[in-house]
Order: C-alpha cells, then structure tokens, then sequence
C-alpha cells in the first residue's frame, strides 16, 4: 500500500487534472452553441441544394462532354473516401467512430474488387488510415492552422477535388464526417458528393415539376461547384458542432470521474492516517507500561 506522502501527492495530481479538465468543459460548452447554431443555419441550405442538384441531374442526359462533377469518369472502379475529422483530441470517440465507418465502406468496396483512395481532412483520423492503408491516402488537407474550418477551407477542397476527378484520380468520391444530433449523439454519416447521386423519386423530392432557365445544362455548369463547396462546408460545420459536442460530454466524464477518484483516495489517505495514528498511540502506550 502507498504511503501517506505518495497518497497526498496522488490526491494532489489527480485534483490539478479535474481543474484542466473542467476548464476544457466549460470552454467547449462555450463554443458549442455558436457551432451548433451555425451547422443548423446551414443545413435546410445543403439539403435543399442537394435535392435540386438531383432534381436537374435526373433531367439531363449525360454524355462524354457533361461535367465530371455531374457524370463522373463514366467508370465504378476507383472510389476516393473523403475523411473529415478534427484536428485536437479529447473529444471521445467522435473521431473513431467516422474512421470506422469509413473502414467499413472502405472493406465493403474492396470485397468488390474496387481500388479505394483516401482524402484526408484533419489530422485525428490520419494515423489510424496510415497504419491501415499505408500506400492508399492520396492526399491530407491540413486544417490545424485554423481555429475551425469554414467556407475557405471548404472551397479549396471542392477546388482539389475537382481536379483530381478531371485529372482520372478516382471515378466516385463519399464523404464522412459527424451529424450534429445533441451534445450527447453524433452520427457518424456518409454522402456520394461525386458524380452527383440520383435518387428515385427526385422529381417529387424537390417539390414537383420544375422549369429552369436558362436551361438545365447551363444552370448545372454554374451550380455543380458551388453545390460541391456547399455539401463540403456543411459537413465540416456538422463536425465542429459534434466535436465540441463530444468534447463537452468527455469532459463531464472525466471531471466526474476524477472526484470520484479523489473521494476513494481520500478514505483510503484517512484511513492509512488513522491506522499510523493508531499504531504510534499503541507503542507509545507499551513503551510507557514497559517502564
């Protein structure tokens, strides 16, 4: 067992980490509200963009001179996993969980016998897709410069993405990344931004029959990149609000779990204390009778 002193200095650390601990709380809960205001402002944008974007790609025809961003490469054999994470810890399993399913999605393509790629943002779900796929990550887009990415960051991803599907890089790209559900729930979400997905019912999806003009293909040169940089930003709104979320909740825990170590470390120091107190008093008593 410990002695008094190694006990007192336990107490003593374990009380310094609460008080980081609590401090880290108190600013993520901070944070929290103006990035979940933030990614709820944008979502109704994103989502109804992505509704008339299958609206307009279910009205086209495609050919060899549509936009990649609307057809892709015409192929089905490379897939590129756009990985967004954050890039500082402690925030739970936030994290993990976007790099498991991405795993997944990436295992369920190789059993098909399909070539995955890898493009990173962020730094916390890096390693883990290095150590697993090491000769697999075509690019990683730092974003630890900023204090938490935005419509510039998001821009110059749609910018790189675009260019690496008109240089042949890859035929379809998915996106991962955290939906905001509470401070408790973030799930972890995964979206085809590259060629543009149909879905059946489209039509009716965005509200009916729609004319455009000018026409659908003219519209669709002007709005496939800002559709793209769109469905980009929302994504790394939804995990900054989740991370600061999770980071929030994870520290609760830790806060909560450090005061109950410091109260089983104080009865054990009280206890070691009235134990010496004890066993001094019985010496003092026999030396005295002794005499």
């Amino acid at each position: 067992m410990a002695n008094l002193k190694e006990l007192k200095d336990r107490i003593g650390s374990v009380k310094s980490t609460q008080k980081i601990t609590k401090a880290k709380q108190m600013v993520a809960a901070a944070k929290l509200r103006r990035a979940q205001m933030a990614a709820e402002a944008a979502r109704p944008y994103a989502e109804q963009m992505e509704k008339v974007m299958g609206n307009l790609a279910s009205k086209v025809t495609v050919d060899e001179n549509s936009s990649k961003l609307l057809a892709g490469t015409g192929k089905n054999d490379t897939h590129l996993l756009v990985v967004a994470t954050s890039d500082r810890g402690l925030c739970g399993a936030f994290n993990a969980n976007i790099v498991k399913e991405a795993k997944l999605k990436a295992d369920a393509l190789l059993a098909e016998g399909k070539k995955v790629l890898f493009y990173m943002v962020g730094r916390k779900g890096l390693p883990i897709i290095k150590r697993q796929y090491p000769n697999q990550i075509l690019k990683h887009f730092d974003t630890s410069a900023v204090k938490a990415p935005g419509f510039e960051e998001a821009k110059a991803i749609a910018l790189e993405l675009t260019g690496l599907i008109e240089e042949g890089k890859f035929d379809v790209a998915h996106l991962f990344y955290g939906k905001f559900k509470s401070a408790l729930v973030q799930e972890p979400t995964v979206q085809q931004i590259i060629p543009i997905a149909v879905k059946d019912g489209a039509v009716a999806e965005a509200g009916g029959a729609v004319d455009y003009e000018p026409d659908e293909e003219e519209i669709l040169a002007e709005l496939l990149p800002r559709n793209l940089t769109t469905q980009l930003f929302g994504a790394l709104l939804e995990n900054n609000a989740s991370e600061q979320g999770a980071s929030m909740t994870a520290m609760d825990n830790a806060t909560r779990n450090a005061g109950d170590l410091i109260e089983n470390l104080t009865i054990i120091y009280n206890r070691s204390r009235q134990a010496a107190i004890t066993t001094e008093l019985i010496e003092i008593i026999a030396g005295a009778e002794a005499l």
